[in-house]
């Protein structure tokens, strides 16, 4: 499914100014949405400021930070993301019956 955010945004977040890695920020984006749906347990929704920030950050950390090792301690997640999302959580207490 192609990703809700538009590219010109996360371009933007970047300060990106040419179209070199358009497919690769499409992708980006997508993984970035699908992974704040399976977060929130709810689908991403366009237009939705916070949602549409912690796209963009998690979005762009993915594609500033593509190696998986470095020298630098890095989290799957850039600081801030789930702050963002933790109001859109389901909170759950106690026992599940599945």
């Amino acid at each position: 499914m192609p990703a809700l955010t538009p590219i010109a945004l996360l371009k933007s977040q970047l300060n990106l100014d040419h179209d070199l890695d358009d497919a690769l920020l499409a992708h980006k984006l997508d993984a970035a949405e699908i992974w704040i749906g399976h977060y929130t347990g709810t689908p991403f929704v366009s237009g939705d400021a916070a949602l549409t920030e912690a796209a963009l950050q998690l979005a762009s950390y993915w594609y500033e930070q593509r190696e998986t090792a470095s020298d630098v301690n890095m989290g799957p997640v850039p600081f801030g993301v789930r702050d963002l999302l933790d109001s859109y959580r389901e909170q759950v207490t106690g026992y599940v019956a599945e």
